[in-house]
């Protein structure tokens, strides 16, 4: 054996083993969104803002009055789970009071 070889002989070579993390992505965010319609009384969306989006009296007449005067108004953001659940919690609502309200996701 040469000399290198021999002050090699018993050394093990250690290196530091380093686990990488995935990075995780934030998930996506959605708007949901109240529409206009000619049939559903103000006092019914302000409500449903009241109850469904736990929006004060006053931050739900405004966003009521928006859809009044937009056509659309942004009830707020959430993740895509909350967002279709709450979609579907005032279109049901709207529906048992025979009210044509309508509500979508958006994503942000």
């Amino acid at each position: 054996m040469s000399e290198d070889q021999n002050d090699n002989k018993g050394i093990e070579k250690s290196g530091v083993l380093t686990q990488t993390r995935p990075k995780t992505k934030k998930p996506s965010m959605y708007k949901v969104l109240m529409l206009n319609d000619d049939y559903t009384p103000m006092d019914f969306v302000v409500l449903a803002l009241k109850t469904y989006f736990q929006k004060s009296e006053e931050e739900a007449v405004q966003i009521m009055l928006n859809v009044h005067q937009t056509g659309v108004g942004l009830c707020g953001v959430y993740s895509f789970e909350v967002a279709e659940t709450k979609v579907m919690q005032v279109i049901d609502h709207a529906r048992r009071n025979e009210h044509p309200l309508q509500c979508t996701l958006e994503k942000e």
